[in-house]
């Protein structure tokens, strides 16, 4: 597995946890596309932002081992990512549109 291919798995965690949230949370949504965009956004953010701690998709590689644990964690913070970033859309969205 490739640093580049984690990066891409995590997006994708993103976009199903944003999706995901969105159909049981209804009050939450922005439909399909919208919510497709910010489970990007936000997992992607928070990732760069985690990943300074050492759970970067290359630190998961380092020199060729493969660590289990790191890579759990860097799902779970993209999965969480892609969340707070559909909370955080959603209140921005009503605070502009009092």
């Amino acid at each position: 597995m490739t640093g580049t291919l984690i990066s891409l798995i995590s997006i994708v965690i993103g976009i199903i946890s944003a999706n995901i949230f969105g159909k049981f949370y209804e009050n939450y949504t922005f439909g399909f596309k919208g919510n497709t965009l910010i489970g990007v956004f936000g997992s992607v953010l928070l990732i760069k932002t985690f990943g300074r701690l050492g759970f970067d998709p290359w630190s998961i590689m380092n020199d060729g081992d493969f660590d289990a644990f790191r890579l759990a964690i860097n799902l779970l913070v993209s999965a969480l990512g892609g969340v707070l970033g559909l909370l955080l859309a959603k209140k921005i969205y009503l605070k502009l549109n009092k």
